[in-house]
């Protein structure tokens, strides 16, 4: 009895669509409007290849994103973030900071191809950690109880988001390391609690300055 080729040609197909993934996410990681024909010619496959695989650069597109977002979320997942909530988000955000910024142009392709909630749902599981971090952070007191954690979630993504565009636009150009220590700094400030309130002038003990 001769043996399926079956095995044979679904493994010649997840070994093209990787090669096809991988070039995708090497093109439009240097330039969001890299083409397929770009990015059929840096995978070494033909363009029927390609769009047997994906019926449209849009699929690829996701593809590239849901890889390199799966990829960083595993790099994350490793950050030590154990201990002071305030000190585990410093080290979450060095590392965040570092994936966000080598993706720019890969997030800018994908939203200019996909829609906004597609985009907000491949970044979920980033999203949750930070969420969980604030949280604990709120209940060991050092990050602020006054806004709803979605929103403070949301403008650490936007801020880390907004920055690595600005670099990618040339319109921010500083050192790695000094970007990496404005980034973590300006995300640190919106979470971080507001010092308590002192004492008005009418509590202030006499001949003590407020």
């Amino acid at each position: 009895m001769t043996a399926s080729p079956r095995p044979r040609r679904r493994a010649d197909a997840e070994r093209s669509i990787a090669r096809i993934v991988a070039a995708a996410r090497e093109r439009l990681g240097t330039d969001p409007n890299a083409t397929t024909d770009d990015i059929a010619k840096a995978a070494g496959v033909g363009r029927m290849t390609l769009y047997g695989h994906f019926r449209t650069r849009a699929d690829l597109v996701d593809a590239a994103l849901r890889g390199a977002v799966e990829d960083g979320d595993r790099t994350l997942a490793a950050v030590d973030l154990a201990g002071d909530a305030y000190e585990a988000m410093r080290r979450l955000l060095v590392s965040s900071w570092a994936l966000v910024a080598e993706s720019a142009a890969l997030l800018t392709a994908a939203q200019g191809v996909l829609p906004a909630g597609r985009v907000r749902e491949l970044h979920e599981g980033p999203a949750a950690r930070v969420g969980e971090l604030v949280r604990r952070g709120r209940d060991q007191g050092v990050f602020r109880t006054d806004m709803p954690t979605a929103w403070l979630v949301g403008v650490v993504q936007h801020i880390l988001h907004g920055a690595a565009e600005e670099v990618r636009a040339g319109r921010l150009e500083m050192a790695p390391g000094e970007l990496s220590d404005m980034v973590t700094k300006s995300v640190l400030a919106v979470l971080a609690a507001p010092p308590a309130p002192g004492p008005s002038p009418a509590e202030t003990p006499p001949g003590r300055a407020v």
